[in-house]
């Protein structure tokens, strides 16, 4: 049986998830969240890594872009700012959905752009980490 294979990527200050800004982000780190969400779905392998570093998020989408069967993304700042991350995401085979914790439409003129979001398969924001279980739905049909 084929086991179907997710990349986490996370972006600049999710390491902080639990800590920072809890009332937007919420109390729970994302380490705490992926094994909730290995539960969930025990027939997916998932990948997860974080960097502040926006060369290293590149190299992980170019790793991971040719051999996984989806990439789930939240570039967090770099959304607004790095034509190389959405070059790197045209660049790979693999589906991305782009993931957001909050509402991007709701909060500031500037975080309101999304650069990555035209190479993307599509954008899920606003549903607290939730939303990286609707990317996993996504990816699920998506790959159908």
């Amino acid at each position: 049986m084929y086991k179907m294979k997710i990349n986490i990527i996370n972006g600049p200050n999710l390491n902080l998830l639990g800590k920072r800004e809890p009332e937007k982000y919420g109390f729970v780190s994302f380490e705490d969240y992926l094994v909730s969400l290995k539960a969930l779905y025990p027939d997916i392998t998932f990948e997860y890594f974080q960097s502040n570093i926006e060369g290293e998020i590149i190299n992980e989408i170019h790793l991971k872009g040719f051999s996984y069967d989806g990439i789930i993304l939240n570039a967090g700042g770099y959304t607004h700012t790095s034509v190389a991350i959405a070059d790197a995401i045209a660049s790979v085979k693999a589906p991305v959905i782009e993931v957001h914790i909050t509402n991007i439409s709701a909060r500031e003129d500037y975080r309101q752009t999304s650069l990555i979001g035209r190479n993307c398969a599509g954008s899920i924001s606003g549903f607290g980490l939730d939303s990286y279980r609707l990317a996993v739905e996504a990816l699920i049909e998506k790959t159908k």
